[in-house]
């Protein structure tokens, strides 16, 4: 698997279906064959970034 924003392979597992990626900083998860894609905000929360990966229709 590879980063959809980088491109980088190298991903951390940090949960199941939970990844991190070492280049971007970004938290990957995988939901139903779906990837979602947060950024870590610096208080730990997480931002959704789907928005700018996916379009619908």
């Amino acid at each position: 698997m590879k980063c959809p924003n980088c491109q980088s392979s190298q991903l951390g597992r940090i949960g199941s279906k939970q990844y991190y990626c070492w280049n971007c900083c970004l938290e990957l998860s995988v939901e139903e064959d779906k990837i979602n894609i947060n950024q870590i905000e610096e208080d730990g929360s997480l931002s959704s970034l789907n928005d700018l990966f996916y379009q619908e229709g």
